[in-house]
């Protein structure tokens, strides 16, 4: 059985370098890249302007990835905008549209699952069942831009899986969706979240990609950490902020400490003095998020009040902090919620999702 190549996973050159195997002339190839990642057609018959002969060699010698919407749930509280996808062999993956005051947004998912383990997130219980293809992780923002009817400003990786360990897809995903000849998006505009994996963070920053690193930490101590990310048995955190400040060293991006939290585990005024401690000197800020509970675990959301003082006494010893803007909790918001809903319900299982 021969395996096709995925077209839109193909850089300008590389698709170049086919289209001339094909005994076609080079400029085709750029007239094909602006209907993939340009005018976002659906298959190799919305090329208009491509023969008929050569939109059938396409379909002869490449894969042209899909992906079907399964559902779009829209939020009652915000604009918020859920997509759950189908894959051509019939996975499901989700994307999550938001609107801001500087643009829209698009958070994608990068696997298929995730096998990081993290404790206090859905996308990880049901495991690793594969990676995307680059293309698979365009094609998210590409149905999300065809929907909408807008166009997206800012994306992140930090929906299902963990995108370190889909390195080469990751990165050429991202350098894909910058592509001048293509959507065109700021790599500025950009965010990769890892819950810390050193070694690819340390080999992002030598990729020249101007990208914001999010390092996923949740704790101030590997003590807590290991009872929240497993992740953390790895990798301790003076080794992920060592390899936070070698990526700020070489991209001059400063770094997003994102940390969740969690009432009664890490929200507490010491665990605040102790991550004041561990980040002061590093360039970054940090973004607290006040978890998703599922029901799947026994975690609970901070209140407001202890969500303010946890900022407060951050600001008070000089850290630069943000509270994330809660969107879409109302309809299966956080990684991997929306997927594990829609199983459940097509095997028949209790669908409650566990979520405020």
């Amino acid at each position: 059985m021969v395996i096709m190549k995925e077209i839109k996973n193909l850089t300008l050159t590389e698709l170049t370098d086919e289209i001339k195997a094909l005994g076609e002339a080079s400029y085709r190839a750029k007239q094909i890249y602006e209907w993939l990642h340009v005018k976002l057609a659906r298959d190799f018959d919305d090329m208009s302007n491509i023969s008929v002969a050569l939109r059938n060699k396409l379909k002869e010698n490449f894969e042209f990835t899909k992906l079907t919407t399964v559902r779009v749930s829209e939020s009652k509280i915000d604009s918020t905008k859920k997509f759950l996808f189908e894959t051509k062999d019939g996975n499901y993956i989700e994307s999550v549209w938001m609107q801001y005051h500087h643009g829209n947004s698009v958070c994608i998912s990068s696997q298929i699952g995730c096998r990081m383990g993290c404790r206090f997130c859905a996308s990880t219980i049901d495991g690793l069942v594969r990676s995307l293809s680059a293309a698979e992780m365009l094609e998210q923002v590409y149905e999300i831009t065809r929907i909408t009817g807008e166009r997206v400003s800012n994306v992140v990786v930090m929906g299902m899986g963990e995108p370190m360990d889909n390195y080469d897809n990751l990165v050429k995903f991202v350098k894909l969706l910058t592509c001048p000849e293509g959507l065109n998006i700021s790599a500025r505009n950009v965010t990769v979240s890892t819950c810390g994996i050193v070694p690819k963070i340390k080999e992002l920053a030598e990729e020249n990609l101007p990208i914001t690193l999010a390092l996923s930490l949740h704790a101030p101590n590997d003590e807590k950490r290991k009872e929240l990310m497993p992740i953390a048995n790895s990798y301790s955190i003076s080794e992920c902020l060592e390899a936070c400040d070698y990526y700020f060293e070489k991209t001059k991006r400063r770094v997003s400490f994102e940390y969740s939290l969690v009432a009664g585990v890490n929200d507490n005024d010491e665990e605040a003095e102790e991550l004041s401690a561990l980040l002061r000197g590093h360039n970054g800020h940090v973004n607290l998020i006040p978890v998703n509970p599922i029901k799947e675990r026994d975690f609970k959301r901070s209140d407001k009040t202890r969500i303010y003082a946890f900022q407060n006494k951050l600001e008070k010893n000089g850290i630069n902090v943000t509270i994330r803007r809660e969107m879409g909790r109302d309809i299966d918001g956080a990684c991997g919620q929306l997927r594990r809903r829609h199983n459940e319900e097509a095997r028949g299982l209790d669908s409650d999702k566990g979520c405020i």
